[in-house]
C-alpha cells in the first residue's frame, strides 16, 4: 500500500512544471502567487514565523529555490539578484589565505571580478587550463569551473577535476557555472560538484525580461553560510524576478530541446561553410571535448561560437547584415542572439587575457532560439554572402 504522504521521484520536466502548483496556503491558487510585500505582520513577540522581512525570506523566492534545488539534485538554494551576485555570494565563503583555481577562459566579467578581489587580498587565485593537463598542484580551497566555457565552448571534466582537487584537500569546494546548459542538460552536483550557480537571466527564465541568479548546494552546512551572506550582503533576488523566472521555468525542457535541435543543424551548416574558419560546438565530433561532453552532458546545448575568415571589418559587416539574429548581450532566450565577445562580454578581461583565451576579433557567439531553423540558417547564409 502506498503512503499518501510520499510521492514517487519525478522527472525534471515534471519538477519544472509542478513545483508550487496547488500549494497556495491562503486561497488555494493553482499557480504560486507573487508576494511583493517587503514586510509581514508578526503575531507576537513569542510567536515568530517563517516570513517577517522580505530580504531575509520571501514565499515567491522560496518556491523558485525549491524548484531549482530539485532540478539540480541539491539540498537547498539561494536566489540572487543576478548571475554575478551568485558568484559574488559564493566567493564570500572564502578567507584571505584560501586558494582558488579558476579557468583562464571564463566569462569576462567573472574573470574581472575574480582578479579584482584577489588583488584586494580576499583570496589567492590561480587561472589555469582546465581542459588539457590540469595543473592543480597545491591544495585548493575552491575550484571554479565553467563548462562549456564562455565563449569558446571548451569542456572541463567535472568528475576528474573534482577528484584531483579533493585528493589534495577533501574539504575543497567544487563550484560549477551551469548557465549554458541548465539542469536539463547537466547536473554538476551528481558529477562531483558541491555548488552550482546560474545566471537565471539566461535559460532558466528564458524570455530576456528579468535579471537574476541562483546558487544551489549539496550540503546544508554550506547553505546556512550562504543564506547568512545573502541576507547580509543584500544580494537577494527580487520577488517579481523570482516569479517571472518560475514562470519561464515551466517551459525550460521544451525550450532547451528545440533550441538545441536548431543549434546542432546550425553548427553543421557553419562547419561546412568556406567563409567560416572554425566552429566551437561540443555536439560536433571534431570538438576536442566531444567525448567528455558525451559522458557528462545530456546534450551539447544551444550555444555555439565560430570564427570568420577575413578581417575584423568583415566581422562587423557580417553582424550588421543579419536580420533575425539580434546583436545583443546575454543569451538563453526564445529569440536568437549574436554576440561579439571581444568588444562585448569579454572586453573587461583585457587584450592579453582575451588573446590567451582565444577570444579573437573574428569570433562570434550565437545563442540559438526556438525559431524555425530554416529561417535562422537562411539569415546566416545571407550575411555570409555579404563578405
Amino acid at each position: 500500500m502506498t503512503d499518501k504522504n510520499t510521492k514517487p521521484p519525478a522527472k525534471r520536466r515534471t519538477i519544472a512544471v509542478q513545483t508550487g502548483v496547488g500549494a497556495d496556503p491562503a486561497h488555494n491558487a493553482v499557480m504560486p502567487p507573487l508576494y511583493l510585500s517587503s514586510t509581514y505582520a508578526i503575531e507576537g513577540i513569542d510567536k515568530r514565523q517563517p516570513y517577517e522581512y522580505s530580504r531575509t525570506s520571501n514565499p515567491t523566492r522560496d518556491v523558485l529555490g525549491t524548484a531549482l534545488t530539485e532540478l539540480e539534485g541539491g539540498a537547498g538554494a539561494c536566489i540572487t539578484s543576478s548571475g554575478m551576485a551568485a558568484l559574488t555570494l559564493t566567493l564570500h565563503l572564502l578567507k584571505p589565505d584560501d586558494l582558488v583555481y579558476a579557468p583562464y577562459d571564463c566569462y569576462g566579467r567573472s574573470f574581472w571580478l575574480l582578479r579584482a578581489l584577489a588583488e584586494k587580498g580576499h583570496f589567492k587565485l590561480k587561472f589555469i587550463d582546465q581542459y588539457n593537463d590540469v595543473q592543480i598542484d597545491e591544495a585548493p580551497t575552491m575550484v571554479l569551473m565553467e563548462t562549456p566555457s564562455n565563449p569558446v565552448m571548451r569542456i572541463a571534466d567535472i568528475g576528474a577535476i573534482s577528484a584531483k582537487a579533493k585528493a589534495l584537500n577533501p574539504d575543497c569546494l567544487i563550484v560549477v557555472d551551469n548557465t549554458f546548459l541548465s539542469p536539463m542538460l547537466q547536473q554538476p552536483l551528481k558529477l562531483g560538484a558541491d555548488i552550482v550557480w546560474h545566471s537565471n537571466t539566461k535559460f532558466l527564465n528564458g524570455h530576456s525580461d528579468i535579471v537574476g541568479g541562483s546558487v544551489i548546494v549539496k550540503d546544508e552546512k554550506i547553505l546556512d553560510a550562504l543564506k547568512l551572506w545573502n541576507n547580509s550582503l543584500g544580494t537577494i533576488g527580487a520577488p517579481f524576478d523570482s516569479y517571472m523566472t518560475l514562470r519561464g521555468l515551466r517551459t525550460l525542457e521544451l525550450r532547451v530541446s528545440r533550441a538545441q535541435d536548431n543549434a546542432k543543424q546550425i553548427a553543421e551548416f557553419l562547419n561546412g561553410h568556406d567563409k567560416v574558419a572554425r566552429v566551437y560546438y561540443p555536439g560536433l565530433e571534431t570538438h576536442p571535448g566531444y567525448a567528455i561532453a558525451q559522458k557528462q552532458q545530456e546534450g551539447p546545448g544551444a550555444m555555439l561560437s565560430f570564427e570568420l575568415k577575413g578581417s575584423a571589418a568583415e566581422t562587423q559587416t557580417f553582424a550588421s547584415s543579419l536580420e533575425l539574429f539580434c546583436l545583443a548581450q546575454s543569451l538563453g532566450g526564445t529569440e536568437s542572439l549574436i554576440n561579439h565577445p571581444a568588444s562585448m562580454t569579454h572586453v573587461s578581461m583585457g587584450a592579453e587575457a582575451r588573446a590567451e583565451a582565444g577570444v579573437t576579433d573574428q569570433l562570434l557567439r550565437l545563442s540559438i532560439g526556438i525559431e524555425h531553423v530554416d529561417d535562422l540558417i537562411a539569415d546566416l547564409e545571407n550575411a555570409l554572402k555579404q563578405l
